[in-house]
């Protein structure tokens, strides 16, 4: 019981400290950089540049060991986050892919909005040609459909009705070239603001066939590759 005893006591004085060890830029983690406590732990950082060590008691104290180099000790007792301890050496790591700091995700609004004025005007959208269909039914007598057939002869009607029709879509095109060559894409792809952004954009917006078909990639080598027409044009450096 008294071997029992002692051996709770000392386990409940352990302290298990993690956290992730960054380069100088605080974006990039650091693998095997070597932990070691006060008390004689040692541990190594995995491949994400995380840690678990554990210390004896507050009073251990963690430091880190990296290209040859020790850093302070860091005393347990002044740890406000055991589980988050992160740490940033004076170091520049070497990474293949840089990270992103913000990503800004963009919802597709314009298909709502599209499928809103679908709705709105679903008469003028799926209003069928004008013709003669009979209204006959089993067991009954045959017969003509007189709203079909008035339909006919309301010419003026019919035929503004598919004018209407052929603007609807007409702006429903311009609002999806819009949405796809807007100025935040733009200017977040080239840097031009104000002014020359609208210029651009009025002078190489694209047709709604290329605006509807290409994807995301050729869509931004568009951007790119008309922006670079457009500096030569406008002696832009």
């Amino acid at each position: 019981m008294l071997l029992l005893g002692g051996t709770v006591q000392f386990a409940k004085g352990q302290i298990e400290i993690s956290g992730t060890v960054y380069d100088s830029s605080k974006l990039y983690a650091i693998p095997n950089v070597m932990v070691n406590t006060s008390s004689g732990n040692s541990a190594l950082t995995d491949s994400l540049g995380t840690y678990h060590i554990i210390v004896s008691n507050v009073n251990d104290s963690v430091s880190f060991y990296y290209n040859n180099k020790h850093t302070m000790k860091y005393p347990v007792k002044s740890m406000s986050n055991y589980n988050a301890f992160d740490i940033s050496l004076r170091v520049k790591a070497a990474e293949k892919y840089k990270l992103l700091k913000n990503v800004i995700v963009f919802s597709n609004t314009y298909r709502y909005d599209s499928m809103e004025n679908r709705i709105t005007y679903s008469k003028i959208f799926d209003r069928d040609k004008p013709g003669i269909s009979s209204t006959y039914e089993s067991g009954g007598a045959a017969g003509f459909d007189l709203d079909a057939l008035i339909g006919i002869f309301q010419f003026r009607k019919n035929k503004s009705n598919i004018a209407f029709q052929k603007r609807l879509i007409n702006e429903e095109q311009d609002r999806y070239i819009d949405y796809r060559f807007n100025p935040k894409t733009i200017s977040r792809i080239t840097g031009l603001k104000g002014d020359t952004l609208e210029l651009y954009r009025k002078r190489y917006r694209p047709d709604y066939y290329f605006t509807s078909k290409a994807t995301l990639t050729q869509f931004y080598e568009y951007i790119l590759n008309t922006f670079y027409k457009f500096k030569r044009e406008e002696g832009i450096e």
